[in-house]
């Protein structure tokens, strides 16, 4: 990374009180413990912390460059060959710096969105893309308002296209990231009911995820799940801009056919485009699965890669941590960690490869968060699934562990393998007494209920 504090300056519209406009940076962090020489530093303001306090500390640990807020009134440090330039915003700065930087990169910017699902959609495009082209991505799940620009100033020059998560919880969201970003194309996994106690229903949610559309012109193009009730009305809709669905039913432009469910193995599955039929194998559980890796055979197959290589970036896909990671303790324990986030339908995609399994079945299912209203619906909707897909125990955890259990146990889930528990330290103590040699446990919540910490007992035990 190259700029001058004369492009910062414009890019910001700040004004500098210390420095030389000629001054080079070659680096942008928001954190005083990890910059290096002669990068920028940005002093975000949040609840509880205020960048600013640590200027110092970015200074000393090599930054050359620092933006402070229009109101602070702080020190204006001294050193040779510093740089100060005095914003109206940090937070506002930073996207603005992004929005410029990444305007010097005339490559293809995919932005991947949707309810459910965006990390490994996003991870198994890259794993496509990446067989042929130079790709950068978000690390982790730096995905939103401040995450995307940091991860937009790792590009660099050998970069030819870039894939860029995009995550929300509100209207408005999508489209600052959009806007900093100009997506060519974009991805919508699925309208599930994550962050509807914020936006009200699912209609919205459907608004606020199209808002990565709102950059497009006539060449761009949305990738979208044909058999999303909600996603599937665009079908129909007119629109400036080229449309492309993928889907197990037809009237896909991509759609998988022939599907054999490996269990913990994988899936062999062929999709059907332009009238041929061409064979595909995921290492990863769940036939949701399927629907991540059309969107990205659909991406290979529009940036013109041959269907070998897209074939190879399918099979070499091997998921992410905490996202249906399946091990094998050294007591023969079957683990399907699946602990970093949960809504109804990736619990109920969850509680299906579980049921797939050999040997005794143990649901640990956590409180999804951020429901509002549909909160009971929704926790009833994962328990009766438990119930239909014959697990062997339930153990639920949390507010809404009681709603669980009530759906399992009207299923058919005899009431004496429903367990209830406040919190994870409940359900590590009924484990204790209840796990034994070849057992196959499913752990999954929301991200607030770090359902991890039971995670990490099971394989301690060992």
């Amino acid at each position: 990374m190259k700029l001058s504090i004369k492009e910062m300056v414009e890019a910001t519209k700040g004004n500098i009180i210390k420095g030389d406009r000629k001054d080079i940076i070659y680096g942008i962090s928001t954190d005083s413990r990890s910059i290096k020489d002669k990068e920028l530093f940005i002093p975000l303001i949040g609840e509880s912390f205020n960048g600013h306090d640590f200027i110092e500390k970015a200074i000393k640990n090599g930054a050359n460059a620092v933006l402070v807020h229009e109101e602070y009134e702080g020190a204006l440090y001294e050193e040779q060959g510093l740089s100060i330039i005095r914003v109206k915003d940090t937070l506002k700065a930073l996207q603005d710096l992004a929005k410029y930087y990444v305007s010097k990169f005339p490559i293809p910017i995919i932005g991947v969105t949707g309810s459910t699902g965006k990390t490994s959609t996003k991870e198994i495009i890259y794993s496509v893309l990446s067989k042929k082209y130079r790709v950068l991505k978000n690390k982790g799940n730096f995905n939103n308002h401040i995450g995307l620009p940091l991860t937009v100033f790792e590009l660099e020059s050998h970069h030819e296209m870039a894939i860029l998560e995009m995550g929300m919880s509100g209207f408005g969201e999508i489209d600052l990231l959009a806007d900093i970003v100009k997506p060519n194309v974009a991805v919508i996994t699925n309208i599930g009911l994550s962050h509807i106690e914020h936006l009200g229903s699912q209609e919205n949610i459907l608004k606020a995820k199209m808002e990565i559309t709102n950059y497009f012109n006539e060449k761009s193009i949305l990738i979208a799940n044909g058999d999303d009730p909600h996603l599937k009305t665009l079908k129909d809709k007119d629109v400036d801009y080229r449309k492309c669905f993928i889907g197990l039913e037809k009237n896909c432009n991509y759609q998988g056919v022939q599907i054999n469910d490996l269990g913990e193995e994988g899936i062999h599955f062929h999709v059907k485009m332009n009238d041929k039929i061409y064979p595909f194998t995921l290492k990863v559980p769940g036939e949701h699965n399927i629907y991540n890796a059309l969107c990205a055979i659909a991406i290979g197959c529009k940036f013109n890669m041959d269907i070998a290589s897209i074939q190879k970036g399918i099979k070499e896909f091997e998921g992410s941590k905490m996202r249906m990671h399946i091990f094998t303790t050294p007591e023969k324990i079957k683990v399907i960690n699946d602990a970093y986030n949960a809504s109804p339908d990736s619990m109920g995609a969850a509680i299906h490869v579980l049921s797939k399994m050999d040997y005794r079945k143990i649901a640990v299912l956590g409180d999804m968060l951020e429901m509002g209203e549909y909160s009971k619906d929704g926790h009833c909707h994962v328990g009766r699934e438990v119930g239909k897909k014959s697990i062997d125990i339930l153990i639920a955890v949390g507010i809404n562990a009681n709603v669980i259990a009530k759906g399992a146990i009207e299923n058919k889930l005899n009431e004496e393998k429903v367990y209830v528990c406040k919190d994870n330290k409940e359900a590590i103590e009924i484990l204790k007494n209840i796990l034994k040699r070849e057992d196959v446990v499913l752990i999954k919540g929301s991200r607030g209920m770090r359902m991890e910490e039971i995670v990490h007992y099971i394989q301690e035990r060992s």
